[in-house]
């Protein structure tokens, strides 16, 4: 059956390698809000980032349309932080009469922090294009991530 996969889960939480091994599974078409951002913007656009990043979401849901009517599954890779944000995604795609299952990317504190660590060090060596994950950048995202309920998650992925 043809459906919407949204994964959840905070910056370095191993969301795109857990959307990786699910478009496998599924045979879908991952969108990534990042891969967008990081391949057609410098690395910080400052206060322009969240504008840029909504604008860039919109048109990967608009897109994620076409491609369901084909009858493939889409995979949305890019954290849904907030209650808010993942309600109103949710609606989006049902309204639309396709089966939304939303995927939450669990991680413990120290491995999320090994995953921060090895991600700035890729980034630095110049082996990986992501975001650097500062002090400064992690205070600001801690405090817009909303811990999903058990309600709105369909899928855990703990690791």
């Amino acid at each position: 059956m043809t459906k919407a996969i949204l994964i959840c889960g905070k910056i370095c939480s191993g969301k795109s390698s857990y959307a990786e091994s699910v478009r496998t599974k599924e045979n879908a078409v991952i969108l990534s809000a990042d891969e967008i951002m990081l391949s057609c913007f410098p690395h910080q656009l400052g206060d322009q980032h969240d504008i840029i990043g909504n604008k860039v979401e919109t048109y990967l849901r608009k897109k994620a349309l076409d491609i369901l009517a084909t009858g493939t599954s889409i995979i949305l890779d890019w954290g849904f932080w907030t209650k808010e944000g993942r309600m109103k995604n949710r609606a989006y795609f049902e309204e639309q009469g396709y089966k939304v299952e939303m995927h939450h990317v669990d991680i413990t504190d120290e491995t999320w922090k090994r995953n921060i660590d090895s991600r700035n060090a890729q980034v630095l060596a110049g082996r990986e294009d992501a975001y650097l994950v500062d002090d400064g950048l992690l205070k600001k995202l801690l405090g817009r991530f909303e811990e999903p309920e058990d309600t709105e998650i369909d899928v855990v992925y703990r690791y």
